[in-house]
């Protein structure tokens, strides 16, 4: 249930210093985001989102082989005095960011070589614990036009809980999915931020740094749950907030830039309600209620006597007894237990590894009754 909240007009909220607001969800806070945070109740979000300046020194204009200039980084938000102002500036944004996560809370933040080894420092400074650091491998990186180095083709990310007792969400069954099946790596592959997502004004790129929303899909799938609260303290265009209303998530963003505020608000509009609940969550085997396969046995799926045969080729065979264990010659056991002796393996999931002959001659894997049973439960 949504806390009350005082609303500006479209969606948008600017407060003086000295007032304490309670969750306004899905809306922008206008202005510094240190102070916008720190007005903010302590311990209420659930996960932060951080895209901060790069402090990229840059020392003049970027040309191309051809004479034109690349359309890079060049505003004035990304300037800082020296060293010494850009980690100040961090560790005022990450101790706001701090304070108003939960307990079980975590932080993401994405950076390049110029200030990511700067960052993480300050984060375990203030008692972050690190749990991943991700490299994003763009498919379509801007190549070195002077070919004086290396194309930088990534960025880094570095996702921290609020602190080493923490235990902050991962939907790992979801990543896995998401993968073919496969357990998801550290290393991602997307492309940047182009073509129609890409969002312009008059032409021209309405926000230099853009991320590709394919990239806080997966950061908010992974690491929320429907009906969590994802704050972004520079908030830009509005990708994170984006992600977060289609995957059922709420947001808060924080930005001062009227241009790029204006630009997230008509996207965010656009953005049609997250579908059934239910779609937005994986099914955990770990929830799932134990069947053991002894159950199998019970229900008249499977009968003793009856022969399982390891693997879908019929290489090794056990008889069911009719206590749920197995035998396959002198060896008698659990399914798990047998499956791992007979292939001389340290361990075996026997649910997949033992099929059964269905009325047509077919092998299927026991697993599938024990799903059916599930389904009637």
């Amino acid at each position: 249930m949504p806390l009350p909240h005082p609303l500006g007009v479209d969606g948008i909220v600017a407060f003086a210093d000295s007032e304490r607001m309670s969750l306004p969800l899905d809306t922008i806070l206008e202005g510094d985001c240190i102070a916008g945070m720190n007005r903010l109740p302590a311990g209420s979000v659930d996960l932060v989102f951080a895209d901060p300046p790069y402090n990229l020194q840059l020392g003049g204009d970027l040309i191309r082989p051809n004479a034109t200039r690349v359309d890079g980084v060049d505003e004035d938000w990304d300037r800082f005095a020296n060293f010494a102002a850009y980690d100040a500036f961090t560790r005022d944004w990450v101790a706001a960011a701090r304070r108003v996560l939960k307990p079980d809370g975590a932080l993401w933040v994405i950076g390049s070589y110029h200030n990511i080894h700067r960052v993480g420092t300050i984060l375990q400074d203030q008692g972050f614990w690190l749990l991943n650091d991700i490299v994003w491998r763009k498919t379509n990186p801007m190549p070195n036009f002077m070919g004086t180095r290396f194309t930088n083709a990534h960025e880094t990310l570095l996702w921290c809980a609020r602190s080493a007792e923490a235990r902050p969400t991962f939907n790992y069954a979801t990543m896995k999915a998401l993968n073919d099946d496969l357990q998801m790596r550290s290393d991602w592959m997307l492309p940047l931020c182009v073509g129609q997502e890409r969002l312009k004004t008059d032409g021209r790129k309405t926000h230099p740094t853009q991320k590709p929303e394919s990239l806080l899909y997966r950061i908010i799938l992974a690491t929320t749950r429907p009906g969590d609260v994802v704050l972004d303290p520079f908030f830009g265009t509005g990708t994170t907030g984006a992600a977060a209303l289609k995957l059922g998530r709420h947001y808060i963003g924080c930005e001062r830039d009227p241009d790029y505020i204006k630009a997230a608000r008509a996207r965010l509009a656009e953005v049609g309600p997250a579908p059934d609940p239910a779609l937005l969550v994986t099914p955990s085997r770990r929830t799932e209620p134990r069947i053991p396969f002894g159950a199998l046995i019970e229900a008249g799926m499977l009968k003793p006597g009856q022969t399982l045969f390891g693997g879908a080729r019929r290489a090794h065979a056990a008889i069911i007894a009719a206590d749920g264990t197995v035998c396959c010659g002198s060896v008698r056991g659990s399914i798990h237990k047998v499956g791992a002796q007979v292939q001389e393996a340290l361990a075996c999931n026997g649910w997949t590894f033992w099929h059964y002959e269905d009325e047509t001659g077919a092998l299927l894997p026991i697993d599938r009754l024990r799903e059916r049973i599930r389904a009637e439960i």
